[in-house]
């Protein structure tokens, strides 16, 4: 019982002194906190004050530097200020001088218009006067000559416009002999020069090209499964391949020789290489088109070359490539350009000109035929834009606008450009044309001649180089004639499109027949 009573006594001490050591230290602990916050109060306070010292100072400083600024820019202000209005007074000055000047000038004016209004009104007397003086002087002529004024008026007017024919054909004679006495044998001894100095193979090509096959089984590997190989190739080339018939042949119809080019000369591989697939076609096809790029390149430089002609701009050089594969009428126009070059520089030295320029106008005359189709606008058109576009010369831009009378050529070298024109393409073998369009052109012909008064019958004969015309004798006289061979070469060269030039020749024949009995 002791013992527990021990125990139980020892326990309650136990936890009496763990709760009072448990007080002490948490009393101790607020002391040692409460000391660290007054501590750490006074620290706060210290560095509030600094803080405040620095704020006041930088304050301070600010103020002193913003009134500075402040006073900096009054200073330039009012000196703007200043120089705004001596300029204002100075503008006013100058105003001021003028508004005298004005009104010294206003006066002036006022004087004047007085002058001229009294001298009008004193005009409008006399003119009233004459008025009155001209109609009695009108009247009295009607009552001696018999006619009325109207009259006298249409009497006199008919007598002028037949006078004026008249003379006007007499002028037109009188010019045409003086002209051919001296321009007739110049030109002719030029021209012949010019084109027995210079004389090319002619190249005829035609809107479609043949390929040669080896056998007829060929045709049906071109052509493929289901057609796959044939529309592969037309795809690709833009060119339509007619498998007929013919034997060991296909032919290639496209209105654009490049593209037909570049499909010959892919067919022409496949077919040797045996391999016809739809990958080995756009391989074949690739590699064509690079052949004729490189062609094309290569036949403008040859042609600058052959011709003399340098500093022409690359793409001008590609454009004039394009047209090796370019016709005209038949006519290849590459050739066709490096003749009329040629022509134009031969006339041009002989006429003491500078023959260079007369052969670069020539060469690029036709310039814009190498453009495809789907470019709009007529090739003089497009080749003047070309031209301009690639920084040519006014003279060689003019001569190009020029060449087909689409402008009035207005220098020697547009006029020799379009006489070595006419020359390449009037020479014989050198053109030639479908049988329909040659018959719409001489009933064209013909149909123009027949328009005009006093014509009875018209003939185009010469393969339409010349238009012969029967006119009535009583109605057109000699001197008319030459009037009406005028108007209707004027007419036929507005209306109708040929190459070359068309003689005008008017016939007048009078005849008396009798009978004797």
């Amino acid at each position: 019982m002791k013992t527990e009573i021990v125990i139980l006594i020892s326990i309650i001490c136990a936890v009496v002194g763990i709760l009072l050591g448990f007080v002490v230290g948490f009393l101790i602990r607020k002391k040692l906190g409460e000391a660290k916050i007054g501590s750490a109060e006074a620290e706060a306070k210290k560095i509030l004050d600094e803080a405040r010292k620095n704020a006041e100072s930088a304050k301070k400083e600010a103020l002193i530097e913003s009134k500075e600024i402040i006073m900096g820019q009054r200073n330039e202000l009012d000196r703007e200020i200043k120089e705004r209005r001596n300029e204002i007074s100075r503008t006013e000055n100058r105003l001021t001088k003028k508004e005298e000047t004005l009104d010294k000038k206003s006066e002036a004016l006022e004087r004047k218009n007085e002058v001229l209004d009294k001298k009008i009104k004193d005009y409008e007397v006399l003119q009233d006067k004459a008025n009155e003086m001209i109609g009695e002087q009108i009247k009295k002529l009607e009552e001696i000559s018999g006619y009325s004024s109207e009259r006298a008026k249409e009497e006199l007017i008919e007598r002028v416009e037949s006078e004026a024919k008249h003379e006007l054909a007499q002028k037109l004679d009188e010019l045409e002999t003086q002209f051919k006495e001296e321009a007739d044998e110049k030109a002719k001894n030029i021209l012949s020069l010019a084109i027995q100095r210079y004389a090319s193979d002619h190249v005829s090509e035609a809107t479609v090209s043949s390929v040669a096959l080896p056998s007829e089984e060929m045709k049906g590997r071109i052509i493929g499964r289901e057609g796959r190989n044939i529309q592969k190739i037309e795809t690709l080339t833009g060119v339509e391949l007619i498998i007929d018939d013919t034997p060991e042949t296909i032919t290639l119809s496209g209105f654009d020789p490049v593209r037909r080019e570049v499909a010959r000369i892919a067919l022409e591989r496949l077919i040797s290489d045996g391999r016809i697939h739809p990958a080995r076609i756009e391989e074949m096809v690739e590699k064509a088109q690079k052949e004729v790029d490189l062609s094309v390149k290569q036949a403008g430089e040859r042609a600058t070359f052959e011709v003399g002609i340098h500093g022409i701009n690359p793409e001008l050089v590609r454009l004039l490539g394009r047209l090796k594969y370019r016709t005209s009428y038949g006519q290849n126009v590459l050739k066709h350009s490096i003749e009329v070059a040629f022509l134009a520089g031969i006339m041009a030295d002989e006429l003491g000109l500078d023959g260079t320029l007369a052969k670069r106008a020539g060469l690029l005359h036709d310039i814009g035929k190498a453009f495809p189709h789907d470019v709009e606008g007529s090739h003089v058109e497009i080749g003047v834009n070309a031209a301009k576009k690639y920084k040519e010369s006014r003279e060689v831009v003019h001569a190009i606008e020029a060449h087909h009378n689409d402008v009035e050529p207005k220098t020697i070298i547009a006029v020799l450009v379009q006489a070595a024109d006419a020359i390449s393409a009037a020479r014989p073998g050198a053109r030639r044309e479908d049988m329909e369009n040659y018959i719409k052109r001489l009933e064209k012909l013909e149909e123009i001649a027949k328009g005009f008064d006093g014509i009875d019958k018209a003939y185009a004969i010469q393969a339409g180089r010349e238009i012969r015309v029967m006119v009535k004798p009583e109605e057109v006289n000699d001197a008319g004639m030459k009037v009406i061979a005028r108007e209707m070469a004027a007419k036929i060269q507005a209306e109708v499109k040929y190459p070359g030039q068309i003689k005008i020749n008017l016939i007048r024949e009078s005849r008396a027949v009798d009978y004797a009995k």
